[in-house]
C-alpha cells in the first residue's frame, strides 16, 4: 500500500479504515478512537487534505465541547499519524502534550469485607428468588476474582468448571482469553446457583441468567446494584465518587497487593502476575488500580524504609 494510492481512490477516510482494521486485527478494540478518526478523516477530505498536517489536526480536535476532549481527540490522530507518516513522509505527526488532558481519574470506592456481606445479605431479599441467588453469587464471584462485570455477564455454563475449579474468561480486551482459578468455597456457590439456575431455566445460553430467562444486561445489573448499595447500608465516602459494581474489581487488586505486603511476599515479582489474571496488557492498568489505597501505599513505604535499613 501507499498513501498516494490511497489518497486517490478515496482520501484519507480509505488510510483511516485500513489503519482501524489493521489494529483491530491484533486485538485493539478502539471504540472512542476509531470514532474520532473517522470524524478526523471526514474532516479532512472536506478539505480536500492529502497529507496529515498538524494545523488540520489542531484545527479539528479545538473543534471538541471540552479541553479534555480535545486531548483525546489529539491523542487519537497522533497514532494514525505516525503510521500514516510511513507511507508519506512529508506527513506531520503532532508532538506529546501539544493539548494536555487534565481529566483525573476518580478514586474508586475500596469495599470492606463488611460491604460485601451487607451487598450479599440485601441481593438474597430480592424478588423472585432466581433473581436473589442471581445477583449475591454475581457479587460474591466478582469480589473473590476480580473479574469484570461484563465478563461475567458473559459466561456460558460450559466456561464453568467445577472439576477444574476455573471459570475460562474469552475475548476480554485485546481480545485475550485467560483461566481464573477459583477457590473451593467459590466452586461451591457457584455449584449450588448452577442447581438454582437449572431448576428454573434449563436451556440457558448464559450463566448468570435474567428472572424471566435468558441474559443479565449491563443495565439492570447497575440499577439493582445500585438499589443493593441503599438497601445494605453501603456508605459513600467523601474522598470518593459512590460505590460502582466495577469497585469490587478494584478492591479485589488492592486486597490482593495488601495481603502480599502482609505476609512479607516480593510484591514486584508477583504484581505482572496479578496482570496477568486481571487481563491487563499493561501492568501500569494495575498499578493505577493500587494507587488509590492509602493503607497500600502505607505498607509499601514501610517496605521501602526497611531496604533502606537493612
Amino acid at each position: 500500500m501507499t498513501a498516494a494510492t490511497d489518497l486517490s481512490n478515496g482520501g484519507l477516510r480509505v488510510a483511516v479504515a485500513e489503519y482501524l482494521m489493521l489494529r483491530r486485527a491484533i486485538g485493539f478494540k478502539l471504540e472512542e478512537p476509531g470514532r474520532a478518526l473517522t470524524e478526523f478523516a471526514a474532516f479532512a477530505d472536506d478539505r480536500g487534505a492529502t497529507r496529515v498536517m498538524i494545523p488540520m489536526i489542531l484545527e479539528w480536535a479545538n473543534g471538541a465541547s471540552s479541553a479534555n476532549q480535545c486531548a483525546r481527540r489529539l491523542a487519537a490522530v497522533r497514532g494514525f499519524a505516525r503510521w500514516f507518516q510511513a507511507h508519506d513522509p512529508t506527513s506531520e505527526v503532532p508532538p506529546a502534550g501539544l493539548i494536555v488532558d487534565r481529566h483525573t481519574r476518580p478514586v474508586p470506592y475500596l469495599y470492606t469485607d463488611a460491604d460485601i456481606t451487607a451487598l450479599m445479605d440485601a441481593a438474597r431479599s430480592l424478588q423472585p428468588a432466581l433473581r436473589a441467588a442471581t445477583y449475591e453469587t454475581l457479587i460474591g464471584l466478582l469480589a473473590v476474582t476480580g473479574i469484570r462485570v461484563g465478563e461475567a455477564l458473559r459466561l456460558t455454563p460450559v466456561d464453568v468448571s467445577f472439576d477444574d475449579a476455573t471459570l475460562t474468561v474469552w475475548h476480554t480486551k485485546f481480545n485475550k482469553n485467560r483461566l481464573v482459578p477459583l477457590s473451593p468455597t467459590t466452586v461451591d456457590a457457584l455449584a449450588a446457583y448452577n442447581r438454582t439456575r437449572r431448576d428454573h431455566h434449563r436451556r440457558t445460553v448464559t450463566f448468570f441468567v435474567a428472572a424471566q430467562g435468558g441474559r443479565l444486561h449491563h443495565t439492570n445489573v447497575h440499577k439493582i446494584f445500585h438499589r443493593l448499595l441503599a438497601a445494605g447500608g453501603v456508605p459513600s465516602h467523601p474522598s470518593s465518587r459512590p460505590p460502582r459494581v466495577h469497585d469490587l474489581r478494584h478492591s479485589f487488586a488492592v486486597a490482593t497487593v495488601t495481603g502480599w505486603y502482609r505476609d512479607g511476599r516480593d510484591v514486584q515479582a508477583l504484581l505482572p502476575r496479578l496482570s496477568t489474571y486481571l487481563g491487563h496488557v499493561d501492568p501500569a492498568s494495575t498499578y493505577w488500580y493500587l494507587s488509590a489505597a492509602p493503607e497500600l501505599m502505607a505498607l509499601a513505604a514501610e517496605r521501602l524504609e526497611q531496604g533502606g535499613r537493612s
